[in-house]
């Protein structure tokens, strides 16, 4: 624990600053594949089309069935070294590796989130999509108006999951040497020749960060959920 204590002394500023790029990365990702996963989500329940539309449509959805299963189905590390080296190689074109991150964990986490997105638009109640198109809303204006509230409001728990879950998973990206939590550990590790002591600093960093983001989550899903009792007040009366 004293060695603990030393390095972090010796080397805080190169933890502060991986774990700053780690939750740069984690949030922007997060956010941005949420918006993939809204997307995607929300073109795979668009109901079935006939004539030439639905020929599009059946392109569409099994383009974005390949994306899903590319990418869920594949390790983060291996599309990152892909993305990361193999477009170097193949068609020398050399991208920022903080760049880099930001791409493979968005499009990552954009396929999983789609998912999750496609399974809260299928849970809500047909009869709400019967009764506004019956008021003459377009699909598009469903989406917008009535679904995606309830949609976000029911993903929740899964998208600050999946937001947990990038913040361990980021440490992946030092394959890519990006300056993140891991990365910083292997270099400090590389400099004090303690890697035991080294790694137990980044373990309690990982742990403060997650189980910190975790409380915030369920505070905000406890919000969302309003009061459990209500009180109708009528007059001097007051009826719960």
């Amino acid at each position: 624990m004293e060695k603990s204590i030393l390095i972090f002394n010796k080397y805080k500023m190169m933890f502060l600053i991986g774990t700053v790029n780690t939750l740069k990365i984690s949030i922007l990702s997060t956010i941005i594949g949420l918006l993939i996963g809204l997307i995607v989500g929300g073109i795979r329940t668009i109901p079935k089309q006939k004539g030439l539309k639905g020929v599009i449509q059946k392109f569409v959805n099994l383009i974005l069935s390949i994306y899903i299963q590319i990418f869920r189905g594949t390790p983060m590390i291996v599309q990152a070294m892909l993305l990361y080296y193999g477009l170097a190689q193949f068609y020398s074109i050399q991208i920022d590796k903080m760049l880099a991150a930001y791409i493979v964990v968005s499009v990552n986490t954009g396929a999983y989130m789609s998912e999750v997105v496609r399974g809260g638009i299928i849970s809500i109640d047909k009869g709400q999509f019967e009764a506004a198109q019956a008021g003459g809303m377009s699909h598009l204006q469903l989406m917008l108006y009535v679904i995606a509230p309830q949609t976000m409001r029911n993903i929740l728990p899964a998208t600050g999951n999946e937001f947990v879950i990038n913040i361990k998973d980021t440490s992946v990206l030092n394959v890519i040497s990006v300056g993140e939590l891991f990365f910083a550990a292997k270099t400090v590790a590389g400099l004090s020749f303690d890697t035991f002591s080294t790694y137990f600093i980044i373990l309690v960093i990982y742990l403060v960060l997650t189980s910190v983001i975790t409380q915030i989550l369920k505070f905000i899903e406890m919000r969302l959920e309003g009061p459990k009792s209500y009180e109708l007040k009528m007059g001097n009366q007051i009826q719960v």
